[in-house]
Formats: structure tokens, C-alpha cells, sequence
């Protein structure tokens, strides 16, 4: 799928696929990781053949900042240690657009570096923001990388509500590698790759 059919719907639809996540009952999940700040959880997804995973922590900063550190920009490739390139294929409006990014390898490279094209839209949710994505059918490959697909994704960022300088960041992933890749690889890849994700988030925040 080289062009969208339909952007308002694709989009809405996607928004709207995550809300439902967010709204899944705490008893639905089981904790894959836990640190001091981060917790990660999971459930089997309902898209593909692995697992739905559900972070959360509280970030220092406000909304706005958090979010255009994560959605696709100039931002994301100065901090996210896993993200390699990132491009804009195409824009459709301020906060509507498909990139391409590439990812390093994981686990001394038993998950290779894997590529996406991912369709992303950054909406209003609440009192926050929600940046969300889902990988496109985009025939145009690179035989040097593996091509990943994220089903529905998203972070959900909203001010809490008595300190409004720190923000709560839920983010809601779950991806495909595709490859010849042990599942326990792959489960024991996603739970550190998104504790990381925050620590690393708050460091680039804190250098602002």
C-alpha cells in the first residue's frame, strides 16, 4: 500500500484502537518489568502471534516537550539509542505523517537491524497528547534489513494532575520483527528496550 486510502479514517480508527488499549482492566496484564521508575507489562496481542505491551512511568517535563521528543522528528534520533535513520516519506499535515526508520541490532545481534514504515499521528487525548503509529504495506524494501511491523501503537501523555511540570507517559507497543527470531529472545528484547526508552527520554529532557 504505496498511498493511503483514506487519512481521517486510517487515523481515527488507529486513535481509536489504542484508547481501547488504554482502557484494558489492570487485571488483563502481567508484569514483564519492573524497575524503580518504569513498569513494563504484557498480554497476548490480538493482532499477531506475540504480545501486547503496556509501559508506564512519570517523566519531568511537560506534555508538549515529552511528546515531541517521541513522535518523528529531529528529536527522536538525537536520544533513542535503538533508532539508526529516520525519514519523513511523506507529510500530510502538521501532526500526520509515514516514516521510515531503522533499528539497531539487539542482544549481541541475535535480532539483526530491522527497518519500518510506520504511518504517524499525534492527536489531543484528555488533558495530554496521544502519538500513535501502525507499519504500512510499503513495497519499496532495502535487501540489507529486515522489515519489521508494528501493529497499532502509541504513548499517551497526560500531566499529572498536582504537579503539572511531570507528566505520565503510557505507551502501549507491540511489534513484529518478522526474521528467524526465538520468541523468548524477542520477549526478553521488549521488556528492556522500553525500560531503556525512558531512562533515556529523561536524560535527553533533563539536557533541554
Amino acid at each position: 500500500m504505496e498511498v493511503l486510502p483514506d487519512v481521517v479514517s486510517f487515523s481515527t480508527k488507529l486513535k481509536n484502537t489504542l484508547i481501547l488499549y488504554h482502557n484494558i482492566e489492570d487485571d488483563k496484564w502481567r508484569v514483564a518489568k519492573k524497575t524503580k521508575d518504569v513498569t513494563v507489562w504484557r498480554k497476548p496481542s490480538e493482532e499477531f502471534n506475540g504480545y501486547l505491551y503496556k509501559a508506564q512511568g512519570v517523566v519531568d517535563d511537560v506534555v508538549n516537550a515529552i511528546i515531541d521528543h517521541i513522535r518523528p522528528g529531529p528529536f527522536r534520533l538525537d536520544w533513542d539509542r535503538l533508532m539508526t535513520s529516520l525519514d519523513i516519506l511523506k507529510h500530510f499535515e502538521e501532526n500526520c505523517c509515514v516514516m521510515r526508520y531503522t533499528t539497531a541490532g539487539q542482544l549481541w545481534d541475535i535480532i539483526s537491524p530491522r527497518e519500518f514504515v510506520d504511518f504517524s499521528y499525534t492527536v489531543g487525548y484528555k488533558e495530554g497528547l496521544l502519538s500513535c503509529g501502525i507499519s504500512l504495506d510499503w513495497n519499496e524494501k532495502r535487501p540489507e534489513f529486515v522489515r519489521g511491523f508494528n501493529h497499532p501503537c502509541g504513548w499517551f501523555c497526560v500531566p499529572l494532575k498536582d504537579t503539572p511540570n511531570q507528566s505520565l507517559l503510557t505507551g502501549y507497543i507491540q511489534t513484529d520483527l518478522r526474521g528467524m527470531i526465538p520468541q523468548s529472545a524477542v520477549d526478553t528484547a521488549m521488556a528492556s528496550t522500553l525500560t531503556n526508552f525512558y531512562g533515556d527520554l529523561r536524560k535527553a529532557l533533563q539536557k533541554e
